[in-house]
């Protein structure tokens, strides 16, 4: 039996600017009702997830420039 479709890579640390998951670019409101969404609505957010962050990183400031 396969599990429900997922883009959680284990990296769950939630960035404090964007409130996106450093890893799979979820949100907490996303995480937390993952569980019960339905494979359709699973498959919509994992659409945009990549373009989020993307978008994430090209908002932020270069390494060097964070203290």
């Amino acid at each position: 039996m396969s599990g429900a479709s997922t883009p959680c890579i284990k990296v769950c640390v939630i960035d404090p600017t964007s409130k996106l998951c450093e890893g799979c670019g979820r949100t907490l409101a996303e995480i937390a009702q993952w569980g019960r969404l339905s494979e359709a609505e699973r498959l919509a957010i994992m659409a945009v997830l990549s373009e989020r962050l993307a978008k994430r990183a090209s908002e932020q400031p270069p390494c060097h420039a964070r203290a």
